[in-house]
């Protein structure tokens, strides 16, 4: 922008990737208070186990601490009789989402709950859209690629779009769309 006296001010402003992923948590939680509030699904987040070592009492805070053990997936529950299980995931990628997003205890956690019958998801926030991608689909592709991404036209040609609503991220709509042999 010029301004008088010849002055050049640049103004560039400045993302902050840091609170992304709770953002889609966030909505994410929304329509799990929404589903349980009007008896659709029992869906919750997961905590993550944590180690207690020091707590100041009169504050309430935990001064020290330390994660038990790897986390699996953010979110399980149940949805007309079956169990379900999954993770969200954003990325800031516009071409494709990162594998190194997901950790290997995860994606064997996936397999397990695969192999038990359950169903097991991402929902993968990219290009500011939101998308169910089945468990099955992210095996099937680590087996058959090399990549160490997955592209956006797969993302969107096995993927499943979801909606945000005023009740949240619409992801059971998704489930009913991607896993209507099960449901």
């Amino acid at each position: 922008m010029k301004y008088p006296n010849k002055i050049n001010k640049v103004y560039k402003k400045e993302i902050n990737y840091s609170n992304r992923g709770m953002d889609l948590e966030n909505i994410i939680n929304e329509a799990c208070k929404y589903y349980l509030d009007n008896d659709i699904a029992v869906i919750y987040k997961k905590p993550t186990p944590i180690g207690i070592v020091e707590v100041d009492y009169e504050r309430m805070v935990i001064k020290k601490g330390y994660f038990k053990e790897p986390s699996t997936l953010d979110y399980n529950g149940v949805y007309k009789g079956k169990y379900i299980e999954f993770d969200a995931k954003v990325t800031k990628s516009t071409t494709s989402f990162p594998l190194s997003n997901i950790h290997p205890h995860q994606i064997k956690h996936i397999r397990n709950v695969i192999r038990h019958q359950g169903i097991v998801f991402l929902i993968i926030y990219i290009n500011n859209e939101y998308y169910l991608f089945k468990g099955e689909d992210l095996i099937s592709f680590l087996e058959n690629n090399d990549r160490k991404s997955i592209p956006l036209d797969v993302i969107e040609t096995l993927g499943t779009k979801l909606n945000y609503s005023l009740k949240g991220l619409e992801y059971i709509k998704g489930i009913d769309i991607a896993y209507k042999e099960l449901i």
